[in-house]
């Protein structure tokens, strides 16, 4: 019985890819560049203008308030540059320490 499925479906999906070969080859790829100029021009800078619109307004000069969750900014041992409390890439205005925000 396995063996008559797998040997059906086999089939037909050999079927298949022969059949959509042998469309392709005779209909060609005529609109394809078109269609894809389209496309980007269409939904994709549209996107690509809202998504600038969204990262560059609004007001994000306040940081979160800081809640001192146990479970975040473990320091099990210093890191080995600077005061040993900030990161490598630490940026103060994101970047919380174990104590809160810096102040400015």
């Amino acid at each position: 019985m396995a063996a008559s499925l797998t040997s059906l479906a086999r089939r037909t999906i050999s079927t298949s890819l022969r059949n959509y070969a042998a469309s392709g080859a005779a209909h060609g790829h005529e609109g394809g560049t078109k269609q894809w100029k389209m496309v980007s021009l269409l939904v994709a800078m549209p996107a690509i203008a809202l998504c600038m619109f969204n990262a560059f307004s609004g007001d994000h000069d306040h940081p979160p308030e800081f809640v001192p969750y146990e479970h975040l900014r473990l320091r099990t041992k210093r890191f080995p540059w600077g005061d040993g409390n900030k990161s490598l890439f630490h940026n103060p205005h994101v970047n919380a320490l174990p104590d809160g925000y810096e102040e400015h």
